[in-house]
């Protein structure tokens, strides 16, 4: 049975690929370029030639790579002339590009130690770096440690009366500018110098990476979408290596580079690897880096990564990670390291892509440099809310969501009642209405108080598994209406409490949706009530979903869309589409159809729900169908 299943699985994947239409591009893939990145301790060892063939035939059997990016300093380490040239020489005489790295580290072991940009030493190697680096490529990119975490009582003395925000966006600024940009374009005006932003983008500004400013003042970034175990100190859910690519791409449209991965969750299964690189192509980034040179080589192939739910046609398949590759000269090799992981899952990814347009979904607004609601987005698209976060308020949208970002803005208000005057909706989060409550009376008199309920009950809308708290949120009656509300019990007992609020403002509204005091329980709250979520939120989309959570969906402006099943179990899901929509084909070779039937509302009121067509499907686990319609 196992072998029919690899066999099915090998076939779906070639019928895939030959279903593309669009023209090949130069390179190994027709939708992205894979690169490597080689740390500066990986770079020194390709001094010895022996070394480094050995090393990367296992990578380059395993994987298809376009470029390499050699660092050429990390701790302290500088890699010298010589060795650069050697390497530069050995990966384009095998037609692999070649562009440089740079990790501002001063120890990565001892809490990630970074340089102190006041300290004139320290300024003085920063700059020697970045002339070295110039002087061997047209390109290099800084690796997402170009921020400070320095607090010596030089600094201390320097930043003043400024906050470590306020201190450290100025210096890093001025750091990127004076001691990068300048001395490296002076050794070579030609050098290309991009900046890699990590992860943790809600927390960046405490550290110095200014996003106003750097996506313009460097010719370039890059995007960490490294999200590994969800549960980690980061509490980096898997959604977050789609959107954190949208929004970087928002910054500076079409200067965005690509996205990284590295090795990180493979603890939990192969699967869960899979799905970051899986991901990022997703958000249609223009190329992968592959981190590190040392991973690919050194984390093997190992039967722990191989999921419980392997062996029922998923998407991404171990057993066909774990087989024989055949060369081009028909000799066999058994797959080694994680290098194959990346090869057969990019390959897939890339005949899936090229199908896709450009990414589309509900626009959040989230000004520069402030925090509140942290990472919000992330868990909201992993209810099945396909994001698109902005750093500028989107003036010309159905409906903009607004985490408490938002509160930063001091234009806010003039905002929401634009959009909500010209007809529109805006929805709002409980943190945002906590934190500007005088504001947001201007709409409407509501509260959200320091006060807690504890809730499992969302009436007709269904039963959570799982006691949530929740902050209560107060408003004058019929002035305000709960369109979905939760208590414990709501049926038959004495206390209820909104979930989602709605006020009527002019010819709009506005819209409160109560978000539990810990994230991650939206995954606990029940279908009906994230189905009500969704539908009030995807106003203005062709499409949204019906079913559990942690089931993501991505839309597309070439009338495409994907859907993907995170949980550990197969799962039904409807997908929901608008009124004039009643054909959905899947993008695989077979193009099957999937038959339409009217959907079913559970909301209020009912007679204002337009006709819209349903259509089932099933996921596996950690799997993926894409459609056309």
């Amino acid at each position: 049975m196992m072998k029919k299943i690899i066999t099915k699985s090998l076939i779906s994947l070639c019928l895939f690929c030959l279903a593309t239409t669009l023209p090949l591009q130069a390179g190994k893939y027709k939708s992205f370029k894979v690169s490597v990145y080689a740390r500066a301790y990986e770079v020194e060892k390709m001094k010895d030639l022996h070394w480094l063939d050995s090393t990367w035939t296992i990578i380059s059997q395993q994987v298809d790579v376009d470029k390499i990016y050699l660092e050429t300093h990390r701790d302290l380490l500088i890699v010298d002339d010589a060795t650069l040239e050697q390497a530069k020489k050995y990966f384009q005489d095998r037609g692999i590009e070649t562009a440089g790295g740079i990790t501002y580290t001063i120890d990565e072991s001892n809490n990630f130690e970074t340089f102190c940009y006041s300290n004139p030493q320290h300024r003085k190697k920063v700059q020697e770096i970045a002339e070295h680096t110039a002087k061997h490529f047209d390109e290099f990119l800084l690796d997402d440690f170009f921020f400070t975490s320095c607090k010596s009582e030089e600094e201390i003395r320097t930043k003043g009366k400024l906050s470590w925000t306020e201190y450290r966006l100025k210096l890093m600024t001025e750091a990127g500018s004076n001691l990068v940009l300048k001395p490296a374009k002076k050794v070579n005006p030609n050098v290309k110098v991009i900046i890699k932003y990590p992860n943790w983008y809600d927390h960046f500004q405490g550290l110095g990476f200014n996003l106003e400013k750097g996506p313009q003042l460097f010719d370039g970034i890059w995007t960490g979408t490294e999200t590994r175990d969800p549960a980690g100190a980061q509490h980096l859910q898997n959604y977050l290596s789609y959107n954190i690519i949208r929004y970087f791409e928002n910054l500076r449209p079409h200067h965005n580079g690509g996205g990284w991965v590295d090795a990180g969750g493979l603890n939990m299964s192969m699967d869960r690897y899979a799905e970051q690189l899986h991901l990022t192509m997703l958000a249609k980034a223009p190329e992968i880096m592959l981190f590190a040179y040392h991973q690919l080589i050194g984390v093997p192939l190992s039967p722990s990564q191989r999921a419980p739910w392997q062996g029922q046609g998923t998407s991404f398949d171990f057993d066909e990670m774990t087989k024989p590759i055949t060369l081009k000269d028909g000799v066999q090799i058994q797959p080694t390291t994680m290098a194959r992981i990346a090869g057969i899952t990019l390959k897939r990814t890339d005949c899936l892509v090229e199908q896709l347009g450009d990414p589309i979904g509900i626009q959040s607004y989230k000004p520069f440099h402030f925090a509140g609601d942290d990472f919000l987005q992330n868990y909201l698209g992993m209810i099945g809310l396909p994001m698109d976060m902005q750093p500028i308020f989107p003036n010309d949208r159905q409906i903009v969501l607004l985490t408490a970002q938002a509160a930063g803005d001091p234009s806010i208000m003039n905002n929401i009642k634009q959009q909500l005057l010209s007809g529109k909706e805006v929805v709002i989060t409980s943190g945002l209405l906590k934190a500007i409550p005088e504001k947001i009376a201007e709409i409407a008199e509501l509260r959200c108080t320091d006060l807690k309920a504890l809730v499992n009950d969302f009436g007709k809308h269904g039963k959570s598994t799982h006691n949530l708290l929740i902050p209560q949120v107060l408003y004058y009656t019929n002035d305000a209406w709960e369109m979905v509300s939760a208590g414990q019990p709501l049926t038959r007992g004495v206390s209820g409490y909104p979930i989602v609020l709605r006020a009527p403002y002019a010819s709009g509204n506005l819209y409160v949706l109560t978000i539990p005091d810990d994230m991650g329980k939206l995954y606990d709250y029940p279908i009906g009530a994230l189905n009500e979520i969704r539908r009030i939120l995807s106003k203005g989309l062709d499409a949204y979903i019906e079913g559990p959570s942690k089931v993501a969906l991505f839309l597309y402006d070439n009338q495409t869309l994907v859907v993907e099943n995170f949980n550990d179990e197969p799962v039904d899901i409807n997908i929901v589409m608008n009124e004039k929509i009643d054909k959905l084909t899947s993008l695989d070779r077979n193009g099957k159809a999937v038959q339409p039937q009217l959907a079913k509302f559970n909301s209020f009121p009912h007679n204002k729900q337009p006709l819209r067509h349903s259509f089932q499907i099933t996921l596996m686990p950690h799997s993926y169908k894409a459609y056309k319609y």
